[in-house]
Parts: structure tokens; C-alpha cells; sequence
């Protein structure tokens, strides 16, 4: 795997053997970082040190992003969010924000090491627990939760092998946007996105992220990632703000206005999303992760993705037992109701300041 051995620089290890050490990430070490995690098997798009940026700027959260070496080579990485709250409780988390995490690596002695030193932080720090957001098992005597699963497939280089490709039902939701004179296209600014993203969340009583948070995820992924949006007679329905990862799309956050409903605007835009991806020469469509036996998790399956597990596993240091702070849990549905009659700007301006805290 190639990296720029040359930019590591070597501080006090947190933990190490003969053969590797771990050691906690500076910015002089990102462009390393990051080419390990493009070559490596088990990394995903959130493992980039660019999250490190985005949850310390737009959250103010501290974060440590722990590497191994070897013979100044990066062997593995783990990158972790400390997430403090009165509401929602004290975690170290890998990743916050994010669908995915945990530990990358090939390495068997790397990844122990890894563990072993975030497991030590975690008791350093006090926190309640600590979570790993695996997509795949990584340590079968920890408590875990499978609330969630994701939604990955391959797609093929011909846009009009991937429509028939889809469902006859939801293929008729497709072509009835189509129909409807529904149009898309790339832009830069976060303003219209905002706007269908805001409304669509506050539609589910969920709390809103603040535009900062995009423009900082626009600025720091500005090679990897852009916005769709869709349009009706010049008229806002959706837009979708989606990440690129190796041979990847992820279509990240969305939404819809009212008229996404009727207008079928939501199977329009991620068909197109589909249709604009494999003509660039995207190769797997990540629809990322669902509630099993969401809204979004049926909308999901209708579209002929099969659902893979997430495994959320969690080492307890304070805590007794696996936290629940989903929305499904019946003890927020006070809130959430509560949250949906509110104003729309008002959502917007307060918002923020609880999603900071829900990781």
C-alpha cells in the first residue's frame, strides 16, 4: 500500500509491540492516512481523516483518530468521536455522524492493538461506552445492537439495464416522474438542498443538522462529493447530497418538499443519481443505512436492494447496558410529535443544537 512514509511523524506510542505501535493522527500524517484507507479492504468512505475536520468544526467534539505502524507504514486505523452529552449521554464512537466505522485493517496483531488502546481511552475518559459501527462482526462477546441495516449493489455500466433492473412497481414510480417533466441537475451551493433537506426532516420530527455542517462537509469532500437536485417547471422537489469512495456512490442526506410525493420525486432523483453514477463509471450504488421496518427501509427494499446487517458493538465502561436513543424508542415519541408542529424556521434555528449531540 502506498503512503507517504516520509510525512510520519513519530510521537510517544499509546500502545506497541515489537512490531507495531499505535499512535494518535496529526495533520502532517492525513495524506498517509488516507492512502491506507483507499487501498485497504475494510476501510469505507467515513473512515477518511476528513470526518476528523468535520466533526471537530462543525461539532466542536473531540476526536481521536488512532493508526498503527510499522516501520513508519501505517498498518491499521481507527478513528473515534468522543460525543458528551446530558441528553444523550458520554460515548466514544467510530464513527459519529457516520453509518460506518470501526477498525481497518489486514493486519490480525494491528487490529488487536487498536482495540486494546481504544478500549483504554475509553475507561480514560469516563465515558458510558464505547461503539464500534462494524459491517462485519468483530467481537461476539460484546453486547450489540442490529437496529439497522444497509443497503448495497452492484450496478451495471448501462443506465438502461439498471431501470429494468429495477422492480416493476417502483420502475412505474420511476418513469411517472419522468413522465412529469421532472429534471436534474448538479450544482455547488448548499441553499436548495437545505431547503428539501430541512423540510423533510422536520417532517419526521427529527432535529436538523446546520447548513455550516454542509458547506464543511462540501469543503472538506470537495473532490468526492456532490449535490443533485431535482426540479419541477423550475420548482424545488428534492435534492440529495452524495459521497464517492473507490468505485462508490452514497447517496448521504436527502430530501423532499411536499411535492416530492406527487410528483414521485424521490424515485426520480435517485434513479437519476443511479443513471448519472454508472455512466461515470460507479460500480456499486450504497443506499446506505435504514431502521428495519422503516419508511425508508421498505422504500429500500422496492428497489430490489437486499439488506445486509450493520453489527453496533459496544465495549460498556459506565454504562449497564446498550443505550437506545432511536427515535423508535417509545420514550421519544413525545418529542417527536412535538417537534413536527413546530415552525419550519424555527426547527432550523434550534435544531442544530440538539443534532450536534446525537452522533
Amino acid at each position: 500500500m502506498s503512503q507517504s512514509a516520509s510525512a510520519m511523524k513519530h510521537q510517544t506510542p499509546l500502545v506497541q509491540t515489537a512490531a507495531h505501535r499505535v499512535q494518535l493522527l496529526s495533520s502532517e500524517n492525513e495524506q498517509a492516512w488516507d492512502e491506507y484507507v483507499q487501498a485497504c479492504p475494510e476501510a469505507t468512505f467515513f473512515h477518511k481523516a476528513g470526518w476528523r475536520k468535520v466533526i471537530e468544526g462543525a461539532f466542536r467534539h473531540r476526536t481521536y483518530y488512532l493508526y498503527t505502524e510499522s516501520h513508519g507504514r501505517i498498518t491499521g486505523v481507527l478513528p473515534l468521536g468522543h460525543i458528551k452529552s446530558r441528553l444523550f449521554g458520554n460515548a466514544l464512537i467510530s464513527t459519529p455522524f457516520c453509518v460506518y466505522g470501526g477498525i481497518a485493517t489486514e493486519d490480525e496483531e494491528a487490529h488487536g492493538l487498536l482495540e486494546t488502546a481504544a478500549c483504554e481511552l475509553a475507561r480514560e475518559l469516563r465515558v458510558d461506552y464505547l461503539e464500534m459501527r462494524n459491517l462485519q462482526p468483530g467481537h461476539a462477546d460484546w453486547p450489540s445492537k442490529q437496529l439497522y441495516v444497509t443497503f448495497r449493489k452492484a450496478i451495471a455500466p448501462d443506465p438502461e439495464q439498471n431501470l429494468m433492473a429495477i422492480p416493476r412497481k417502483q420502475r412505474a414510480m420511476v418513469r411517472k416522474g419522468i413522465e412529469a417533466g421532472l429534471e436534474s441537475e448538479l450544482e455547488q451551493t448548499t441553499d436548495r438542498f437545505y431547503s428539501a433537506y430541512s423540510e423533510s426532516v422536520h417532517s419526521l420530527g427529527t432535529p436538523v443538522f446546520s447548513r455550516a455542517y454542509f458547506e464543511l462537509l462540501r469543503e472538506v469532500f470537495r473532490d468526492c462529493s456532490d449535490i443533485l437536485t431535482v426540479t419541477h417547471r423550475g420548482e424545488l422537489v428534492g435534492s440529495v447530497l452524495n459521497f464517492y469512495f473507490r468505485d462508490e456512490v452514497l447517496p448521504y442526506y436527502g430530501g423532499g418538499t411536499a411535492r416530492a410525493r406527487q410528483l414521485k420525486g424521490n424515485d426520480f432523483m435517485y434513479w437519476e443519481l443511479m443513471r448519472r453514477s454508472c455512466e461515470r463509471g460507479v460500480r456499486i450504488f450504497d443506499y446506505g443505512r435504514s431502521k428495519q421496518g422503516s419508511g425508508s427501509w421498505s422504500f429500500k427494499k422496492n428497489w430490489g436492494f437486499e439488506s445486509s446487517p450493520l453489527y453496533y458493538e459496544y465495549y460498556l465502561v459506565k454504562a449497564r447496558q446498550v443505550p437506545d436513543i432511536s427515535p423508535m424508542n417509545p420514550k421519544y415519541s413525545i418529542f417527536i410529535n412535538a417537534w413536527k408542529r413546530l415552525p419550519l424556521p424555527v426547527t432550523r434555528l434550534i435544531g442544530p443544537l440538539l443534532a450536534r449531540n446525537l452522533g
